[in-house]
């Protein structure tokens, strides 16, 4: 028997103590609750009991590397659609309205470059940090407010910074990124410098200190301007929100950059900086890098520290790169991973060395190499010039010597309604106390998922993480063929502004939220590595991206293809 909104209420002030739970948003959550359950329920839960939960998950545990049972646990999920993450799909406007243009500026041409050309140019000397850091500010302020990539712009701190680097550097004594201009999604905790989650709920809070990201990357000696856009607490792909407005694709400013680090992705795309920080849970570095034509990096689950950084899904959340190429992300995987006595999910595996993994790319061929393609995957609606230029991408791994085969892996829709159960279960229990006293600040979207995990269940939020280690070990099945698994980033290009529903040819329609998630979500159930490069373009010129997956732990292998087909196609030259 559904749900309904008269019980939730019931429930919200009786139980949850809530007096701030009107009747449409009631209704609301009873219909994305119903959507979720309605899947749950097709599971014959007597087959759960010889599960254990995904608790504390190592994707390279022994444990994940038995063969999953037979037939899977998960195989009436396949049967359903939906997730609850979108809802109806019905909420809002459709479109918003045309955006104004972004503003030409006279911008050196070495703003364009990587973050590894230019901390070459800045420790030779070519370039100083002063100069560096003065025209990535007079860009981001010519851009902003209109981009709305920024939070929080730190000017002031940047100038001292690069003071204090340019000194360093004459003394011969600096970091790998020395003067290199970088931000900070608004998720990471910094010293001194407010950290909103792109949200009222948290508009005056000032951190004492840094998260542990954020102090590897200034110990290397880059310069951060400041604070990039989040979707509210990273829960939506869109970086839109009532509290700060929607961020501005670089390439159309009447598109999304994709969610929820859509800020650093734009400020990446726009020339501003060439390296920031995001996180990832369900595909959130790695959907504004395919939006805005950028490199994006979500490692293995456990490999980099998560301590400072606001959560979403602790058992979720990964910390990622975004930047202009391959060799970018390797340097800052570099930097960033290793063990964490503040972070106990990390595991205290050693870093590669990446960048060789990038040279090695460069220069030899991808002969021997096998890329599974999951074909079923592709089946279920992706638009037609996202096909093609994943198509293309294919025809260019075969050629550097890849063999491209199809790939059986677990159904994407059931992999990412796990993905879902597990963050809404999450995110609901971090947030249960701001709902209580801040509910009418959250963003609609956002509160009607969390609104949603109120009322999950232990039950339900333990059958995920049960599926989850089914799913990873099928998962590890897969990757024993396997190299690397290929597949769009994102069915679909970025939409417009306040777009609410995503046509595919046949006339099948899906809300947006659910589809930009639909081939990402996947990877962070699974904790394994993905890379997304830039792969070409649609008619409409909003970029595409390639995603990469590898075995957990090996990103030198999703690295090495990412760097080939950089070097074979220079798609992540272009800029808007």
């Amino acid at each position: 028997m559904p749900v309904s909104p008269d019980l939730l209420q019931r429930i919200a002030h009786e139980w949850l103590e809530r007096n701030n739970f009107p009747d449409t948003i009631a209704a609301e959550t009873a219909s994305r609750l119903n959507t979720l359950l309605a899947r749950l329920r097709t599971l014959d839960e007597s087959r759960l009991r010889d599960l254990l939960p995904a608790m504390a998950f190592n994707p390279t545990a022994a444990a994940y590397a038995v063969p999953p049972q037979t037939p899977p646990v998960w195989e009436p999920l396949a049967h359903g659609e939906g997730t609850g993450y979108g809802g109806r799909g019905t909420t809002g406007v459709e479109t918003a309205p045309d955006a104004p243009p972004l503003p030409a500026t006279d911008t050196p041409d070495w703003l364009w470059w990587d973050a590894t050309t230019l901390a070459t140019a800045l420790q030779q000397g070519d370039l100083s940090p002063t100069e560096v850091v003065e025209a990535a500010l007079t860009r981001l302020h010519a851009l902003e407010p209109t981009l709305n990539a920024f939070v929080t712009i730190t000017a002031d701190a940047a100038r001292a910074a690069a003071q204090r680097v340019e000194a360093a550097l004459a003394r011969g004594d600096v970091g790998p990124l020395a003067g290199v201009p970088i931000a900070f999604k608004d998720l990471f905790e910094t010293a001194g410098v407010r950290t909103t989650a792109g949200s009222r709920v948290l508009a005056n809070y000032v951190p004492t200190r840094d998260a542990t990201a954020v102090r590897r990357l200034l110990a290397a000696d880059a310069i951060s301007l400041g604070k990039t856009t989040t979707h509210e607490f990273a829960f939506g792909p869109t970086t839109d929100s009532p509290f700060l407005g929607p961020t501005r694709n670089p390439w159309n400013p009447d598109h999304v950059p994709a969610g929820s680090s859509g800020g650093s992705g734009a400020a990446v795309a726009a020339g501003i900086v060439p390296l920031a920080l995001g996180t990832d849970t369900g595909g959130s570095v790695r959907m504004p890098a395919a939006a805005c034509g950028v490199v994006g990096l979500k490692p293995t689950y456990g490999r980099v520290s998560k301590f400072g950084v606001l959560p979403l899904s602790w058992s979720l959340d990964h910390v990622g790169p975004l930047a202009r190429s391959v060799a970018d992300v390797a340097l800052a995987l570099r930097l960033l991973a290793g063990g964490d006595p503040l972070d106990p999910s990390t595991v205290p595996i050693p870093p590669d060395d990446y960048m060789h993994a990038v040279r090695v790319g460069r220069e030899e061929s991808l002969h021997g190499l096998r890329i599974g393609v999951p074909t079923a995957w592709l089946e279920t609606g992706v638009d037609p010039d996202v096909r093609a230029a994943f198509d293309a991408a294919l025809d260019v791994l075969r050629g550097l010597g890849a063999n491209i085969e199809a790939a059986d892996l677990p159904p994407a829709d059931v992999m990412t309604l796990v993905n879902r159960l597990i963050a809404m279960g999450e995110a609901g229990a971090y947030h249960a106390d701001l709902l209580r006293h801040f509910a009418d600040d959250y963003a609609p979207d956002v509160r009607a998922r969390l609104e949603v995990a109120q009322f999950i269940t232990a039950r339900d939020y333990l059958t995920g993480q049960r599926l989850r280690g089914e799913l990873a070990r099928e998962m590890a099945l897969v990757m024993q063929t396997f190299d690397a698994i290929a597949t769009p980033t994102m069915p679909i290009p970025a939409p417009r502004i306040g777009q609410q529903r995503w046509r595919y040819p046949d006339g099948r329609e899906e809300a947006v939220q659910e589809a930009m998630i639909r081939f990402v979500a996947p990877f962070s159930v699974s904790g394994q590595p993905a890379l997304s490069v830039p792969c070409g373009f649609t008619a409409q010129g909003l970029p595409v991206g390639l995603q990469l997956v590898g075995r957990p732990f090996e990103e030198r292998t999703i690295l090495r293809i990412g760097a080939a087909y950089e070097a074979a196609t220079m798609w992540h030259t272009q800029h808007p």
